[in-house]
């Protein structure tokens, strides 16, 4: 059965008797030669993917946003279009970016064909903007447990790629326990402003009791910092867990710092110099 709130083969369904050509004319968008969605779903960066594949008929490789999009990759630009590695050439569509390529790693995800995860986040740190890839490359490891040391690996075998000069400061900077956009920017704006490069995913135990993971922090001197964005105010489980643990962390002889949206766009001298201050009580050389 034809799930219509994705793309799908307009001649397929057709064929199968799962909608007239008055309906699919009237109920549906046309999104590229014989690929058609629901009218008034939203073109997410999965949807997108997946209509440029079904556009290419399995003749190309789903690359950088779309590919990291089918790994389940978050917090990808809802307006970015599709991306397809073909080794021929194809002329472009709107909405469809076509790359020439012969020598990749790929795998295949839900019947589609696309680049690894190494291979994605190399072809992404090439690309993108540096903030924008780092927290692009950061949610790609968090959602397939990929390692820095594997796209290292690759980018080691690709040595006379395009772009490849930016791919050692991208890595750099690159960790995987960044659960959101906002950890990544709290992340790099910690190391820019010269302070001790902070660990992700800080586990508190309390004997062999398990206290609290924290967004990030520094263990040698039980600093902790957590960015509390709207669902720690708005979600009453949320907000309840908040409050057990904020009062047991000090107790522990954890300090523990929190930062918002307003405190890292609007502020972040303001945080920064919180942060120095506790890290400097703590014993840390800042």
């Amino acid at each position: 059965m034809i799930d219509f709130d994705e793309p799908f083969s307009g001649r397929e369904a057709l064929a199968a008797g799962h909608v007239s050509r008055h309906r699919l004319a009237r109920e549906f968008v046309h999104l590229h030669r014989d690929v058609y969605i629901r009218r008034g779903v939203p073109a997410t960066p999965l949807r997108r993917a997946k209509a440029a594949w079904l556009w290419s008929r399995g003749r190309g490789v789903l690359a950088g946003v779309s590919a990291a999009a089918v790994h389940g990759t978050r917090w990808l630009d809802p307006d970015a279009p599709a991306e397809l590695v073909r080794g021929d050439h194809v002329r472009p569509v709107p909405g469809i970016v076509v790359r020439r390529a012969t020598r990749l790693e790929t795998c295949v995800v839900d019947g589609m064909a696309a680049t690894t995860p190494a291979q994605t986040a190399f072809d992404l740190a090439r690309r993108m903007p540096l903030d924008r890839v780092i927290e692009t490359i950061d949610a790609l490891c968090n959602a397939t447990d990929l390692k820095v040391h594997e796209i290292e690996e690759l980018a080691a075998g690709n040595k006379g790629a395009h772009g490849i000069g930016a791919v050692p400061r991208v890595l750099a900077l690159v960790d995987g326990g960044a659960a959101s956009p906002p950890e990544t920017r709290t992340r790099l704006l910690l190391i820019r402003a010269g302070l001790p490069q902070p660990e992700t995913q800080i586990e508190v135990f309390d004997g062999d009791e398990f206290v609290a993971r924290a967004d990030m922090g520094w263990k040698q001197w039980r600093v902790l910092v957590e960015y509390v964005g709207a669902q720690h105010w708005t979600d009453p489980t949320q907000r309840t867990r908040d409050i057990d643990r904020y009062t047991v962390l000090p107790e522990l002889g954890w300090t523990v710092l929190h930062v918002g949206a307003d405190l890292l766009y609007r502020r972040p001298e303001v945080f920064v110099e919180r942060v120095r201050r506790a890290l400097a009580s703590a014993g840390t050389p800042v």
